[in-house]
């Protein structure tokens, strides 16, 4: 069969502009340039007036997402149009039919969705989907338009799914057309598995804090009233016994003192007699009696407390024990007011350890909780020690640190290598928690003291 030329015309225009499109469609260089041309250029060959692309969400569950649409730049996912159309397609198709070329009406849309039909689409709307040769489906074409479709029309929709799948699948790989999160692999998953299991891993959480050696239950050297120190008949770290003196203040004022009130008290009691021997001739003098026995009574007063003033100026010690202080130089010539604390009795066998735990590192605590002593005169050999007491309120150390005081007792006292004052670091331990929380209390605890959450 012949045909004239005239009516050769009109399919070689159509050849070209589907020749054309399929060169644009192998040109594309991207998933996205490619969605749009097939929204927007389709239109060379094919006239609508709407075009929107489906892309498939699982190979086998056949679901569709709207992913692009002719003269719509972006979709936003929640727009009222895109939730009709991706509901209409969901209700119209099932796994199987999705994959076949449908014509859609109003008529067939559910009545649940009719006002949508009315609102969003045209009156006839052409379904095509996306296979590759082996039939999987990849996405859809949904397009509409005023009037019916036409079986050319139809072949040709057939013909540019083809195509279009074929470039989709050469420019990226089907997870993402999928839309679906890459696989993990077995080694990633073997990873996540293995950091998990470390983060939840319970350890006992511990903090570090300075120590100090100190005495138990020892007994204070104070000064028994305001004076200066002049001398101290023990040097520091002395063993002494009880009664013995320890240091003297001065004496010279209250000697002076004594021997005042002593000639005062003597003159009293000479006026005294006196007045009682005249008294017997003299009425005068017998009315004095009362006052100046008064008087004398008053002066013996006052000798008494300058003799036990004269006697604290030496301060014994009240029981057998070393004798702990600074150092000589730092206390003789000191003004000391009355119940300053100037030394320290303590039995060097009876000690205890005094931690001074900050706020910042402060953790759950229990009476009975272990402690690594690491002393500096030792730090490789820590001595074990246990928590029997903690401070309920925060105190002042090193006048701009706030800190917990904790006590805590030696399991072992070896008198050689534990010594009064020796220093060192506290490794204290609590609950167990999480490697996780271990890690991270501390940024935890800074962010929430930054945003207060």
């Amino acid at each position: 069969m012949i045909v004239n030329s005239e009516s050769q015309k009109p399919d070689l225009a159509a050849v070209s502009k589907l020749l054309q499109l399929e060169s644009m469609a192998r040109a594309a260089t991207s998933v996205d340039a490619l969605r749009f041309m097939i929204v927007n250029e389709t239109r060379r060959l094919l006239p609508y007036r709407q075009a929107y692309l489906f892309s498939s969400l699982h190979p086998i569950k056949r679901d569709c997402k709207l992913v692009c649409a002719s003269s719509v730049s972006v979709i936003e996912e929640h727009a009222p149009f895109a939730t009709w159309l991706e509901k209409t397609v969901a209700t119209l198709f099932d796994s199987d039919s999705i994959s076949t070329q449908r014509i859609i009406d109003e008529v067939q849309c559910p009545d649940k969705l009719k006002d949508g039909w009315k609102e969003f689409s045209l009156p006839f709307a052409l379904w095509t989907p996306l296979k590759l040769p082996d039939g999987t489906f990849i996405g859809g074409l949904w397009v509409t338009k005023e009037t019916p479709w036409k079986d050319n029309e139809l072949a040709l929709f057939k013909r540019l799914g083809e195509t279009y799948a074929h470039a989709l699948v050469a420019i990226a790989s089907r997870r993402k057309l999928y839309h679906r999160p890459k696989k993990v692999t077995f080694a990633v998953w073997v990873i996540l598995l293995f950091l998990l299991a470390v983060f939840i891993k319970p350890i006992r959480i511990s903090a570090l804090a300075p120590a100090e050696i100190i005495a138990k239950d020892s007994v204070i050297v104070s000064s028994p009233m305001n004076g200066v120190i002049t001398e101290i008949n023990f040097s520091p770290n002395t063993y002494v016994s009880k009664g013995e003196t320890v240091f003297f203040l001065e004496d010279t004022n209250l000697r002076n003192e004594y021997n005042v009130a002593e000639k005062t008290l003597a003159v009293a009691e000479a006026e005294y007699r006196k007045a009682s021997q005249d008294s017997f001739r003299d009425s005068k003098s017998k009315s004095q009696v009362a006052l100046l026995k008064s008087q004398t009574e008053l002066h013996r007063s006052k000798l008494e407390f300058a003799a036990e003033l004269l006697d604290n100026i030496h301060v014994d010690a009240a029981k057998d024990g070393l004798l702990i202080y600074t150092n000589k130089s730092d206390w003789i010539g000191k003004p000391v007011q009355v119940g300053e604390r100037v030394m320290e009795i303590a039995d060097p066998d009876k000690i205890q350890l005094k931690i001074n735990l900050s706020v910042d590192d402060a953790i759950v605590l229990i009476k009975g909780a272990d402690v690594d002593v690491f002393l500096d005169t030792d730090p490789l050999n820590p001595v074990m020690a246990k928590v029997v007491s903690t401070s309920y309120m925060a105190e002042k150390y090193n006048q701009d640190t706030l800190v917990y005081r904790l006590y805590a007792e030696f399991d072992e006292v070896d008198s050689k290598k534990l010594r009064i004052g020796s220093q060192g670091t506290a490794k204290i331990y609590g609950d167990r928690v999480s490697l996780f929380f271990y890690l991270f209390r501390r940024p935890i605890s800074y962010v929430r003291q930054l945003f207060g959450v």
